[in-house]
């Protein structure tokens, strides 16, 4: 067996020994896609410059965001809205900020072609990956066939599936752990299901409710949001709830990242937004204290899920 084979093979069996998400019919997961998806997912080559990756916006470290407001692209540019984390994303059901997406494979298209993030197109993605005998070959191993888009989409997809995150003290203490948070955190827990009233959107294992509000944080909204779909003026300034997992390690805040950390969130929260005409209902001034806001801050420290920063299995091979 030649090295290239040793080192798909040696990918697929340790993608193995961690049980996979299975995947929608029209892509189950295997290890020899997953292993494809992650060397791609770090690749410049998918870039027109061959200067960015899917990595570039979504780093492991910062569970899969990075520390800017809006997401880098080939040459400098910039693209139009916050990186969104990756973590558990197999589980949602609306993709982007608009919900533009129903599922990561469409997803995957959409910052492949933007021109301010990887200005590819099908035929260029196609040609340099048919090109490269190593791609070549995983290509083959995880489809039974040459590179494709179709495929490459599968692949990015089958490893974003991978990407699971659910080893937060929030969750070590909703298992039976008393001493996996701390008493300010579990102040903030409690205004958090209660007089801070975040779970009306922030709901569910994962912290959102997958709907799109106007979150009161601008008087006008110049990105429109989910109004791009719909045409609705009363969907304008609506964007679709985030998750809060691991939301310490993920600012800037909002889908233009606006607010630059935790504490500008909750205090701009606290004080009932700005006087937007689609502001949602849910939102008015909470008149929380200093410290109860230190609390619920501490809370939400205690979603983060520090594993997926050391998770080998979430980062590139080594070379």
């Amino acid at each position: 067996m030649t090295a290239l084979g040793l080192l798909i093979t040696a990918a697929a069996a340790s993608a193995a020994l961690t049980p996979l998400p299975p995947g929608p019919p029209s892509n189950p997961t295997t290890p020899e896609k997953v292993a494809l998806g992650r060397a791609l997912f770090f690749d410049p080559i998918l870039s027109r410059d061959r200067s960015v990756s899917c990595a570039s916006c979504h780093d492991p470290a910062r569970a899969f965001t990075v520390p800017q407001a809006v997401s880098p692209g080939v040459g400098g540019r910039l693209g139009r809205r916050n990186a969104s984390t990756l973590v558990n994303v197999g589980d949602r059901q609306a993709l982007t900020w608009a919900g533009a997406s129903p599922n990561l494979e469409v997803q995957a298209m959409i910052p492949l072609q933007d021109h301010a993030e990887l200005d590819m197109t099908p035929e260029l993605l196609r040609e340099r990956l048919q090109a490269d005998p190593a791609y070549a070959a995983q290509f083959r191993a995880a489809f039974g066939e040459a590179p494709s888009v179709q495929n490459l989409v599968r692949a990015l997809a089958a490893f974003q599936r991978t990407l699971i995150s659910r080893d937060s003290p929030f969750d070590r203490y909703r298992a039976g752990d008393a001493s996996a948070l701390n008493e300010a955190q579990v102040r903030g827990l409690d205004l958090f299901f209660d007089r801070a009233e975040c779970f009306h959107c922030h709901t569910g294992r994962d912290f959102t409710d997958g709907l799109a509000h106007n979150n009161a944080m601008r008087v006008f909204n110049p990105d429109i949001g989910l109004a791009e779909r719909t045409e609705q003026e009363g969907d304008v300034g609506r964007f679709i709830t985030p998750t809060l997992r691991n939301v310490a390690l993920t600012g800037p805040y909002l889908h233009d990242g606006s607010r630059a950390t935790l504490r500008d969130l909750l205090e701009t929260y606290n004080d009932g937004g700005e006087p937007n005409p689609n502001a949602d209902p849910l939102i008015h001034p909470l008149g929380l204290t200093d410290a109860e806001l230190d609390d619920l801050e501490a809370f939400l420290h205690a979603l983060t899920d520090e594993s997926v920063a050391r998770n080998p299995a979430f980062r590139p091979e080594r070379p």
